[in-house]
This record gives structure tokens, sequence and C-alpha cells, in this order.
């Protein structure tokens, strides 16, 4: 089982995440491409932290919403997005070269992860975004959503992502973060979610609903609090429970 994180994600003057701790943990990263959160500075040295700690490197593109964290619904073109992926994948994979890394895959950021999960010409324009630039690179995405499927049409390796920390919906989908409850704070549930995430391949849904779910790889929200002890806790209950932890891409 992979185990990512969202990072990369500082800017500017203002520091966010606990990447350095994140990095002793996780087994992939998905770094911030600028457009919802980090800059050329904070990608360069975030790659640079994962390559000492032999953490497998990912883009996160997202919206150019900076203001909103890239969490807020942008309408735009199928071209138009695919056009801002291939710009920020482009951007990191660069950083990432002159580092002598290579990425390992791409998981859209935010908002436009969700409409992607749902609308399949969003999807394809991510993934054929994805396939231009390198059709080694992984494509992550929720089980059974339109963006795997459009990965898999694009002739790409997909990772189905599950969220410990996050409620589901009985379709498999998750609560959008405007509803109350959409964001799992108690620490031991989320642990006990990842781990019956691992070995069961199944999650409980808000309606009480035990939903199947295929999972290659478990998030860890960069921002919230106190994320790296949470990546630490799930990580040690996972290895506790039989599951071997490794980069999704070997």
């Amino acid at each position: 089982m992979d185990l990512n994180a969202d990072v990369g994600e500082s800017f500017g003057a203002y520091t966010l995440g606990e990447d350095a701790a994140l990095m002793r943990v996780i087994t992939s990263a998905n770094v911030a491409c600028g457009f919802h959160a980090g800059d050329p500075g904070v990608m360069r040295e975030t790659v640079a932290l994962a390559r000492q700690h032999g953490v497998a490197v990912g883009a996160h593109p997202g919206f150019a919403d900076l203001a909103g964290f890239g969490r807020r619904e942008i309408r735009m073109e199928p071209r138009e997005v695919e056009d801002l992926l291939v710009y920020q994948i482009g951007a990191l994979a660069g950083v990432a070269a002159a580092q002598g890394v290579r990425l390992q895959h791409v998981k859209p950021h935010g908002a436009l992860y969700n409409m992607a999960a749902r609308d399949a010409s969003l999807a394809d324009a991510i993934a054929r975004a994805v396939a231009s630039i390198d059709r080694s690179l992984i494509l992550f995405g929720l089980p059974g959503s339109q963006l795997v499927d459009a990965g898999r049409r694009a002739g790409l390796r997909t990772a189905n992502e599950a969220f410990a920390d996050r409620a589901y919906r009985a379709d498999g989908s998750l609560v959008p973060r405007t509803r109350p409850g959409a964001v799992i704070h108690d620490v031991e549930t989320v642990v006990a979610r990842a781990v019956t995430m691992a070995r069961e391949r199944a999650v409980t849904s808000v309606d009480g609903t035990r939903v199947p779910v295929q999972v290659d790889t478990i998030c860890v929200h960069g921002d919230t609090p106190d994320a790296a002890t949470l990546a630490a806790r799930i990580r040690a209950a996972l290895e506790g429970a039989g599951v071997r932890i490794t980069p999704v891409g070997l």
C-alpha cells in the first residue's frame, strides 16, 4: 500500500504544512505546482526533501485559485484544462529533472479532482495532458470515477486513491467539504478507517452503508493539523496489520 500526502503548499512569505516531518513517513508526495499553492522555490525545496527521504514525487496541479486553495469549482473548456495541466506538470517535471528526479504520478487537486471524478470530458482532458507529457506517469483518482476510467482509456496506469479522513457517500464519492462532517477529525477513527480500507477494501458511508473500494494509495492531507503525526499513526497501524508500505510505482 502506498501512503501519499499533498505537500509543497507554502508560497512566498506563507508557510503551510509539515512537509519535512511528513517526508519521513509517506511513500509518495503530491507536490503543488504553483497555481492553487506553491511557488518555484517551494517546488524545488519540496522535491529535494522527497529525494532526500526516498519518497516518490508526483505533480499536484489545480485551478489557478490561491485565495480559495483550489477548492472552488471553476468552469473551463476541456482544452483549457488540458493546457492548465500540461503547464503545471511540465513545470514540476523540469524542477525535478534539475535534481535528477523523475515524476512518478499526477494527482489533480481539490475541486479539479472532484469535478473530474464525475465529468468524463474534464477527466479525458486531464488524462490527455498527462499522456502527452509522459505515458509512464500514474494517474491518481477515486475508485470507479470518471478520472480513473479516462486514465485507462488514455493507456495510462492508474491508482485508486482513498481518504481515511474524509466522509463517503453510499455511491463511493466524497461528501463535499461544504457539508458538516465531511472531514473526520478523530484520530482513532481515521486510523481505523485506513486499516479497514487497506485490509478489507471497504469504507462505511455516512448513511452506514458498507461501500467496497479498490485502494492502491491512501492520502493524508498536508494541511490537516498535526498531519505528520496522523500519517505516522496510520503507517504504524497499517504495518501492524501486516500491510507493506511502498510507493505505488514499484
